[in-house]
């Protein structure tokens, strides 16, 4: 691993870099911040894509990306005289030390003990986040209107949880998970596809909200088992090409014997 030294050296040669690029590069001059914007989530989407993966040498590949873009949104607030990176690193300390009274503050002493549980660190992080001068007025007003519906979903109880509201045991989440299942298959009955759809929120918001109960990730685990079904599918398609028989010739019958094979390679 690299010495402090060395770490200072590097992020400065990419500060360097990232000057270069905006003087002398056509493409980099011409970009804005909402230029940059769709690049900036694709790049966190194969970050997030390597972390799944485990992929060690992507993940530091990607991380890399990520990083090009917060420079260069400083890079553009430098222009603008809006910020700089040492006015982002700067509030981003600050920020990081208030929310963290319990390892600069007067409780530090606490903490050493053992005293200051994980749960009640972020019960205050949300309850200091509210306090901030400049921060968020409303515990849910942190969360992204943008954020994918499956991770918004995670983080609004998330963030609820952090100001108490949650269950006193996390196994009576289940009689919830049950009550929307059973309203969900009633308007699924009555074919009444507008209150269908509002019962199926309220069934998956439930079974993330197990999810979160349990400290499993419902976006990673769905995302396994995305990977999955199209590891076993691809078998089966090429299987299919083997033989020269079309998928849409073969019966679910044959499909569910070679789907069973596809498993066993696992």
């Amino acid at each position: 691993m690299h010495t402090r030294e060395e770490k200072l050296a590097a992020f400065g040669r990419l500060l360097d870099v990232m000057d270069d690029l905006r003087e002398k590069c056509p493409w980099d001059r011409k970009q804005t911040n909402e230029s940059l914007r769709p690049n900036t989530i694709e790049e966190t989407y194969e970050l997030a894509d390597a972390i799944i993966k485990n992929d060690k040498a992507d993940i530091c590949k990607e991380l890399g990306d990520v990083l090009l873009h917060i420079v260069f949104y400083a890079k553009i607030g430098s222009e603008t005289g809006d910020f700089d990176i040492a006015d982002v690193c700067n509030k981003l300390c600050d920020k990081l030390i208030y929310r963290h009274p319990h390892v600069f503050g007067p409780e530090a002493e606490r903490i050493q003990k053992g005293e200051i549980t994980v749960d009640q660190v972020l019960k205050n992080w949300e309850q200091l986040k509210v306090s901030e001068k400049d921060g968020n007025k409303r515990v849910l007003s942190g969360v992204p209107d943008a954020l994918p519906s499956l991770i918004k979903a995670y983080r609004i109880q998330d963030k609820a949880r952090g100001v108490g509201f949650d269950w006193d045991q996390r196994e009576q989440v289940w009689d919830k998970v049950r009550e929307e299942l059973g309203e969900l298959e009633v308007e699924l009955n009555r074919e009444d596809k507008e209150k269908s759809t509002q019962e199926l929120g309220d069934f998956l918001f439930s079974v993330i909200n197990a999810a979160r109960l349990y400290k499993l990730n419902p976006d990673t685990a769905l995302e396994l088992t995305n990977r999955k079904f199209i590891r076993r599918f691809t078998y089966l398609e090429e299987h299919s090409i083997r033989i020269g028989k079309p998928l849409t010739e073969m019966t679910l019958e044959e499909m569910d014997k070679i789907w069973e094979e596809a498993k066993k390679q696992e």
